[in-house]
């Protein structure tokens, strides 16, 4: 245990240095914020929503449309670009198993979405400033952001391990994201539950339920449920799973 723990760091820390070893973590980071910053100040009128109420619901709503195409682009490099360069097999050599080092470079890229997302705290700080909000829900909403920022990269893993060609895997990465995210939207689900045609109509009314979307605006509400928050860690270890019988065939061939 203690030796899968070590390896675990050991990969991780490397991979984790990686993204600050060329401009990618940068632009990154630069691009998220400006975004996101953008996105609540202008786009959603923050200002004339906050008056007298003072939240930020308008900032974590942007928060799934904003990972759904900057995730894929930190995912898409983790297992295309090992096996395009072909150093997955030098990798595999070391004293270290593909469990382990799936794990290590899926926690290095969640920590680094996590630095990204903690970046934006002054908006808790300018929030708190303008008024009294409901710092209970800004909580909700941090937790649901983490959550589904390691959905989404589970997700972009997985793509990345189907292929060498990393254009390939952030496509799609970003469509069957959005198809998680979008199943839960109201529209949507009303068109899918209005379905009633035997098994279809039985598989269409239960597609809402593997959607991200509910949960997440759930938690934004201040409602962290010990459910929801496992619905999350359930997609993540699926995928991851998934992600690992991928390597293992193609390590196989």
């Amino acid at each position: 245990m203690k030796q899968s723990l070590r390896n675990i760091w050991t990969i991780g820390k490397r991979e984790f240095k990686s993204y600050f070893e060329s401009p990618i973590a940068y632009v990154f980071i630069v691009v998220f914020l400006v975004l996101l910053g953008s996105l609540t100040f202008f786009v959603s009128d923050y200002f004339r929503e906050g008056e007298g109420k003072a939240n930020l619901q308008a900032f974590f709503v942007w928060h799934p449309w904003m990972y759904l195409f900057l995730v894929p682009a930190v995912s898409m490099r983790l297992w295309s670009e090992e096996r395009n360069s072909r150093t997955i097999e030098l990798l595999l050599t070391f004293p270290v198993t593909l469990t382990e080092a799936i794990i290590a470079k899926f926690l290095a890229a969640w920590v680094f979405l996590t630095l990204t997302l903690a970046l934006t705290f002054p908006m808790v700080l300018t929030n708190n400033y303008l008024g009294t909000p409901d710092n209970g829900a800004v909580i909700g909403g941090y937790i649901g952001s983490f959550l589904i920022a390691g959905t989404y990269l589970s997700i972009g893993t997985m793509a990345s391990a189907c292929t060498r060609n990393q254009v390939i895997a952030f496509v799609i990465s970003v469509m069957i994201c959005m198809l998680t995210f979008m199943l839960g939207l109201p529209s949507v689900a009303r068109f899918l539950h209005g379905i009633d045609a035997g098994l279809l109509g039985s598989l269409a009314q239960m597609l809402p339920s593997l959607s991200v979307s509910p949960p997440f605006e759930a938690m934004q509400r201040g409602v962290v449920d010990f459910r929801d928050v496992l619905f999350f860690l359930s997609g993540i270890i699926f995928m991851l799973f998934t992600t690992h019988h991928v390597l293992q065939a193609r390590k196989g061939r």
